[in-house]
């Protein structure tokens, strides 16, 4: 899908860093710019190499200065913002036009000259490619000259004025890193500049570090003659031998089209959706196996964030290899049945306060099996499935457990374990311990599938559930699902509001009303009535639903926070108590075509609804969903500005109108 801006979208300095493009390249690093070519966060970069995937991040190249002379006018075509704005670089009044598919690319027109720039990123390595395509129609010789600002300093950090930069020949090395570069202009050295107070208003509003700063210590520069057309080119990378910038976006547009084949989309949306999902999969060197990153630019990967994100980006997409070998990596952490929520890196132990990821494990693996057949999966995974339903059965870490009503426990103390986990200090601003309403419907759903496919792994003798379990066990899968689905439907219900308690208790964070019971509805297996359950939906839509995503809390709360913003502190107390997130917004529609029977009617209605989601993908990170929105009226995306799960959840939602 071609996203295709004009004019009208950067009238103003400001509206130009409302949008910006994302490419990733498969390790862990990305490429990041407004749509005006600046950078409106410190994270922005032309080239975020990542040395050690997926977490190490460097910003090599944060942006590009751009200049043309026209005979002796000087005019900048590059856009950058400084903390004192008169300072700006104000090359937007030239841009007559920015697009993004595979990979961005910017239009200028100066005074009879007009000037194609395209960026792209390789895939499976650190290396960028910029071109300049530079028709000259001016009646006078020009010149473009460009002007890489370097870094060299982890993502998130900022520059000394102490690194020292070289440069020999065409290697450049500060920070312990070195970048190379080649170019068919002309290439200078220059004496080594520090630019300081660079001003990033997207960091600015959120409490984060506001300014920045960047070096310069070489050019790289054209002459173009009157009534010629030139193409500059440049590229840069970690490794000495480059590829062409022509290599390099042929790569992309390839892998791209495979993907799209694979995935088999029909609607152009849907088909965005679906190369944006690819962008959070990288591979991760301590494993040696493919993982996805939670979001971008600010979130690594993580155990409960790729459970939930998986299904949709890879199991919707056609990537079951990955899908495959993600499931893997977590079957070989899995510690107590619980599964890592961050893996080890930098001789760190994983951490394993998730008491979601395990659970979302099992139903991955039954839609893998569902997609694939794959009875030799089921095989291999059926020792951890079982080591899990144990271990909750009997009781792991951070409070989790089995009561004797068969629900599941979780959380004590300061451990926050379900995905509303902020911690600020000791305050918990969403305090979830007790019975958490999605633990229990994951919890009554694994115990279905179990079940359901105790047969496929134990057929042929598999030795991975023992004779002596299971003549241990009290009740079978099947009787203790049975259980658990007389508990939930006899305590989770609350009949005065019409819809399920958030979570058992004993305080008034059981009764205010919430997303969390909407995958009570969405998942396979049904642990309400078929009346209950479309009182859900409806509580769900009435008081929670919007088109950008589902809020977190009930407007009419009293905690209810109706903007995310400012401060660390501002923003933890109001990031689960009202504000929208548009990962539910998946099991929302999935809960009501389940509960319509997936009639033509209910199919035409998420159709038409989905239309929000497609004006989303022209928002904030071009092609991409985000994390967040504002909780009262949710217009601007927030937090991070591509998110894994929002993209996956929407992704199963086309899946399910289409196949």
């Amino acid at each position: 899908m071609k996203f295709i801006y004009g004019k009208q979208d950067w009238k103003t300095f400001e509206r130009g860093e409302e949008n910006c493009y994302l490419m990733t390249n498969g390790l862990g690093g990305f490429s990041s710019l407004t749509m005006t070519g600046s950078c409106g966060r410190n994270d922005h970069s032309v080239l975020m190499a990542c040395v050690h995937s997926p977490n190490q991040r460097y910003n090599m190249i944060h942006r590009l200065e751009e200049i043309l002379y026209i005979g002796e006018e000087k005019v900048y075509i590059s856009s950058q913002d400084y903390e004192e704005h008169e300072k700006r670089e104000e090359g937007y009044l030239f841009q007559s036009g920015f697009s993004y598919e595979d990979y961005p690319k910017w239009t200028y027109l100066v005074k009879g000259v007009e000037i194609v720039k395209t960026l792209v990123l390789g895939q499976g390595e650190n290396t960028v490619g910029i071109s300049y395509e530079i028709n000259n129609r001016s009646g006078r010789a020009v010149v473009l000259e460009v002007f890489p600002h370097l870094q060299f300093v982890p993502k998130g950090s900022l520059l000394s004025r102490e690194q020292k930069f070289t440069i020999e020949g065409h290697q450049i090395t500060a920070g312990g890193q070195s970048l190379y570069f080649q170019t068919d202009g002309e290439a200078e050295e220059v004496p080594v500049k520090f630019f300081e107070e660079l001003y990033y208003a997207y960091d600015a509003c959120d409490g984060r570090c506001s300014t920045g700063r960047s070096v310069v210590n070489h050019r790289i520069w054209a002459k173009v003659s009157a009534k010629e057309t030139k193409t500059l080119h440049m590229v840069y990378g970690m490794e000495e031998a480059l590829p062409t910038v022509d290599e390099l976006c042929l790569g992309v547009t390839t892998y791209r089209d495979d993907l799209k084949r694979r995935a088999g989309f029909q609607s152009q949306a849907a088909q965005a959706l679906s190369a944006a999902a690819n962008q959070f999969v990288s591979h991760r060197n301590s494993t040696g196996k493919q993982t996805i990153l939670a979001g971008f630019p600010f979130f690594e990967d993580w155990g409960r964030d790729t459970m939930i994100a998986l299904n949709g980006c890879c199991l919707s997409t056609g990537q079951y290899e990955t899908a495959k070998s993600i499931l893997e990596t977590f079957m070989a952490y899995c510690d107590k049945g619980l599964m890592p929520n961050l893996f080890p890196e930098g001789g760190k132990e994983p951490r394993y306060n998730t008491v979601d990821a395990s659970l979302l494990f099992i139903l991955t693996v039954y839609e893998y099996y569902k997609k694939t057949g794959d009875k030799g999966f089921v095989k291999s995974a059926w020792k951890t499935m079982t080591d899990i339903v144990e271990w909750y059965k009997k009781g792991t870490d951070f409070g989790i457990g089995m009561d004797t009503d068969g629900l599941i426990m979780a959380g004590r103390d300061f451990d926050q374990v379900t995905w509303m986990d902020v911690r600020v200090g000791e305050i918990l601003p969403t305090p979830r311990h007790g019975k958490p309403v999605e633990i229990n419907a994951y919890w009554y759903n694994v115990l279905c599938i179990m079940d359901e496919l105790k047969g496929t792994a134990g057929e042929d003798g598999a030795e991975s559930e023992p004779s002596d379990r299971l003549q241990e066990d009290k009740w079978d899968y099947a009787s203790l699902a049975a259980k658990v689905k007389e508990s939930f439907e006899l305590k989770f219900w609350n009949e005065e509001s019409g819809c399920l308690r958030d979570v058992l208790s004993g305080t008034k964070a059981d009764n205010q009303i919430r997303c969390n019971q909407i995958w009570a509805v969405s998942l396979p297996f049904a642990v309400l009535s078929p009346k209950r359950e479309k009182q859900v939906v409806d509580m769900v839509f009435r008081k929670l639903y919007t088109p950008y995503g589902l809020r977190t809390l009930d407007p009419e709360d009293e905690e209810f926070h109706p903007v995310y913003g400012g401060e660390l502190l501002e923003r933890d107390l109001a990031y689960h108590q009202g504000t929208v997130w548009t990962f539910p917004l998946g099991a929302y529609y999935l809960a009501y075509l389940k509960v319509n029977g997936y009639s033509k009617e209910a199919k035409e209605y998420v159709g038409r609804a989905l239309e929000g989601i497609e004006a989303a993908l022209r928002e904030g990170c071009i092609g991409q969903l985000p994390e967040i929105y504002d909780g009262e009226n949710p217009v601007s995306s927030k937090g991070c500005f591509a998110q894994a799960w929002s993209v996956g959840e929407i992704l199963r939602v086309y899946e399910a109108l289409e196949r």
